[in-house]
């Protein structure tokens, strides 16, 4: 993100709320429906750390918009799960249906450190990423409980990227089909290893293709979100945002796990 950031002439470390982005979830159209349908999936602060205690002050902003859009699934994904209890609204209670909790694990170091503390926390759905993929890691032990129902892998991009070996994707994808847990290799990173071979791949969409053509994805028993309305009501499934791709997506490596094509135009 740092990285990126120079590009976009932007202070990575600095921490803000965002304008316009961050009541998204509560924006309507024209015609007075939200822009974001029943049953769709936001990945929050994906570029950030929505844990972060810099941003403690607009927290519980954020928190009452999941709250109000209980018909959409809020993606959180965080490398500080030690601060996550302190930081759960009043009346979390078990957790709520529509937070989607991941936590990184991008070596055997970081997953023995945050997965037990993930086992810990009152959340509904649970999964891992494993991104940057920088170390093997093996999580048998911890999918063994049922708690965990996504993994997340791809390796490191730009500036100084590590390399991500192959053979730690296949040997991570085994214990999740052993598990029957949903696993995703996303991207490769720039610099790959396979049978010995040091690739070098200049951007995420080639490396989102190598992945998709690994055929390393793999769907595992589904996962199912109670979402319910403003009453409280639950949703009919043929009510709910069904996600659908255009020709460039077949070669996704994230076509799995994705929410779909926004029709932005940009692939065309």
């Amino acid at each position: 993100m740092y990285f990126l950031d120079r590009m976009r002439d932007q202070n990575g470390a600095e921490i803000y709320k965002t304008k316009s982005g961050f009541s998204y979830p509560l924006q309507k159209d024209r015609t007075g429906h939200y822009k974001i349908q029943s049953g769709e999936q936001i990945r929050v602060c994906m570029t950030s750390d929505f844990f972060l205690e810099e941003a403690d002050p607009w927290r519980a902003e954020a928190w009452d918009i999941m709250r109000q859009r209980s018909d959409v699934v809020f993606f959180l994904l965080t490398k500080r799960p030690q601060r996550v209890r302190e930081c759960l609204p009043p009346d979390w209670g078990s957790g709520w249906d529509n937070i989607f909790f991941n936590v990184t694990c991008e070596n055997q170091r970081r997953a023995d450190e945050r997965i037990p503390i993930l086992f810990d926390l009152p959340f509904k759905h649970k999964g891992i990423m494993c991104a940057p993929f920088i170390g093997p890691v093996s999580i048998r032990q911890y999918l063994s409980a049922g708690q965990i129902e996504q993994v997340i892998c791809g390796g490191e991009n730009y500036d100084g990227a590590r390399p991500c070996n192959f053979d730690w994707v296949k040997s991570l994808r085994q214990e999740c089909v052993d598990a029957n847990v949903t696993f995703c290799f996303i991207e490769t990173g720039t610099v790959f290893i396979k049978d010995g071979r040091r690739y070098h791949l200049p951007n995420k969409q080639l490396q989102s293709r190598m992945a998709c053509k690994s055929g390393m994805n793999y769907q595992g028993r589904p996962i199912h979100f109670d979402l319910v309305d403003d009453w409280g009501y639950p949703i009919p499934q043929e009510d709910l945002y069904v996600p659908h791709f255009r020709a460039n997506c077949e070669t996704c490596g994230s076509k799995l796990i994705c929410n779909g094509c926004s029709d932005c135009g940009k692939c065309l």
